[in-house]
């Protein structure tokens, strides 16, 4: 991919463009059966095109979203895009290296066609006469756009929320031309929850009198300002985690109310005016809302939105994402509750049945969903990874529980080529870039620290950042053919649940764990009466990670209770004792560490569970 440079310190200046669509004879035909005769889009872009045109990234904008995704306005002397700290040079969409293009959806009201915009038949503004349109019709407008400005293809299309239902249906729709899509704070469909906020928000805007079915343009009276505003206020409520408000608002009066005189008081309460600071934040923002967005189009986009369900569309996930062709980063917020993280959760599941290149991240963003927009520094990490040439400025090794140079060489050994690997507290991705490269490994990093997924994505493999403990949940059963769990059992709340866990998403799996049977631990038990510390075992017994303390005998003593074969065991001893007992058979006595090879039950394919 060749590389591509912008102004070193700022995006500066992005000027909106609008362009009409080439369409094709009789009009832009809409899924829902609508025609459009004419489509204007309008869009911005930033950051200089590579000579192969190789580097652009298409940014979805959210439901009240618009083109504006970074820079200055003209005449603007600061800085207003809505992703503002996302996109510019250095950041986490370097503008440095990409070429960034976002645009107005169709239904919109920024210049993109809408129900605002002028009807060549009638020569007025749509109004109640613009057609039903879908998600698929809007990533279509989009395509139209990029086919028409000569972009033959997406290094990255990447959206949250609404915007990440777009990022979905690129991926879906148009698989050969994405190469990664990166879906945030989204899911396959609307939770009956946000579904009823959208229905109370319509409801709002098609009973205020001003409404008038949508043709309001050119009456005195219109826009349905109070029908919006009410749906902002709602809408925003969904916004922000419950921890958030508190913390922001909590109980606290509103100024104008502590300070006022009692006919002001007299009057709030016939109206049923609160005092509390959160009415006035809600007004602020229905208020803000009104002015720069059309009723019309909020009602169309969010139907649009509600209607969007891929296991309706497609019968099941699984044949929603069969043809999808690019990397996928899935990412859900901690206190999202509008898109919930058992959503994104779904998406990860299906892609990976469908052995689809997929990352996914659960990072923790108590603000909400907004999260996404405000509290970026997680996110941006991770996305800056996964793009395709931009790695993290991360760099280094960061201590961890990562084997040595031998382990690494025994578990390479016990891999068969071409096999697809589920590592499982993978570190920073040193023992799947080795498989890559040695065995032609195809695998997937599991890890609960952020820092380590951002280096296993950014090393070029798929990572989930998922806690073993949670009994991974999201990936189905033999998905993998081998999971490699290192350095990890001892400090697993269950052990015994993971190791049947990890052996029913995948056949066999290989196991390494230090020893507490090795000979200088039982001698220095047995000389001090205290617990020993080793290179394996490095702690204070009042400072140890090490949940669960084992021998390689309790280790054989499970797995022969489980029923769970064991093909091969390796004992790593550091010492030439050590190493003398594992030759001789003594390998309980002699090994500090164990790499332990084992396989399912027989006659359990898919289905090994704790007994």
């Amino acid at each position: 991919m060749s590389e591509a440079t912008s102004s070193p310190d700022s995006v500066g200046v992005v000027e909106p463009q609008t362009l009409r669509l080439n369409l094709p004879p009789g009009g832009l035909h809409l899924e829902r059966g609508g025609v459009l005769p004419e489509v204007d889009v309008t869009y911005e872009r930033c950051g200089t095109l590579s000579s192969s045109a190789d580097n652009v990234i298409y940014v979805c904008h959210a439901l009240t979203g618009d083109a504006h995704v970074t820079g200055l306005r003209p005449g603007e002397t600061r800085p207003s895009g809505w992703w503002q700290d996302m996109i510019g040079p250095g950041l986490g969409i370097d503008t440095r290296h990409y070429h960034i293009v976002c645009a107005n959806i169709l239904g919109g009201c920024k210049g993109t066609t809408g129900p605002a915009s002028i009807n060549p038949a009638t020569g007025m503004p749509y109004g109640s006469q613009f057609p039903e349109i879908t998600v698929g019709d809007i990533v279509t407008v989009q395509r139209l756009l990029l086919d028409q400005l000569g972009i033959l293809g997406l290094a990255a299309v990447v959206g949250g929320s609404f915007g990440g239902m777009q990022a979905l249906e690129w991926a879906i729709r148009y698989p050969n031309f994405v190469g990664r899509s990166i879906v945030i704070a989204a899911a396959a469909s609307l939770n009956t929850q946000a579904l009823a906020f959208d229905i109370i928000g319509r409801q709002a805007i098609v009973q205020d009198p001003a409404w008038r079915h949508g043709d309001y343009y050119d009456r005195a009276d219109g826009p349905p300002r109070q029908g919006l505003g009410s749906a902002r206020k709602l809408a925003h409520v969904t916004y922000l985690s419950q921890q958030l408000m508190e913390t922001k608002f909590g109980r606290e009066k509103r100024p104008e109310w502590l300070n006022a005189d009692d006919a002001f008081h007299a009057e709030s309460r016939r109206t049923f005016r609160s005092y509390f600071q959160i009415e006035s934040y809600l007004e602020h923002q229905g208020a803000k809302f009104v002015e720069r967005f059309d009723a019309n189009s909020y009602l169309h986009i969010t139907r649009a939105m509600d209607d969007y369900d891929l296991e309706d569309a497609f019968g099941s996930l699984e044949k929603a994402f069969a043809r999808v062709e690019a990397r996928m980063l899935i990412v859900a917020l901690s206190g999202d509750w509008l898109f919930m993280p058992e959503q994104s959760a779904e998406l990860v599941t299906a892609l990976i049945r469908n052995r689809k290149r997929v990352s996914y991240c659960h990072l923790d963003a108590p603000a909400g969903h907004d999260a996404f927009l405000t509290h970026i520094a997680d996110l941006t990490r991770v996305i800056r990874a996964f793009l395709p040439w931009v790695g993290t400025p991360e760099i280094g090794t960061v201590n961890g529980n990562r084997f040595d140079e031998l382990e690494d060489a025994i578990i390479a050994g016990l891999v068969q080529p071409g096999s697809h690997v589920l590592d499982l507290g993978c570190g920073n991705g040193d023992l799947l870039s080795r498989l890559e490269h040695e065995r032609q490994v195809a695998g997937t990093g599991v890890e609960i620290d952020l820092g380590h997924i951002v280096r296993t994505i950014d090393a070029g493999h798929n990572a989930l950042l998922e806690d073993i403990n949670d009994g991974l949940l999201m990936i189905p059963d033999d998905s993998y053919d081998v999971a490699v769990l290192g350095e990890t059992l001892q400090v697993v709340l269950r052990p015994r649940e993971v190791l049947h866990q990890i052996l029913r998403v995948a056949r066999e799996a290989v196991v390494a764990f230090p020893n507490f049977g090795y000979l200088p631990v039982r001698v220095g038990l047995l000389l001090k009466g205290r617990m020993p510390k080793a290179k394996a075992l490095p702690y204070e017994w009042y400072d140890t990670p090490n949940i669960h303390l084992f021998t390689l005998a309790d280790f054989l003593g499970l797995c022969e209770q489980d029923g769970l074969t064991v093909k091969k065991i390796h004992g790593i001893s550091r010492s030439w004792i050590g190493r003398l007992l594992c030759r001789l058979g003594l390998r309980n006595l002699g090994a500090d560490r164990v790499i332990a090879h084992i396989v399912r039950p027989p006659n359990t394919e898919g289905s090994c569970k704790t007994p």
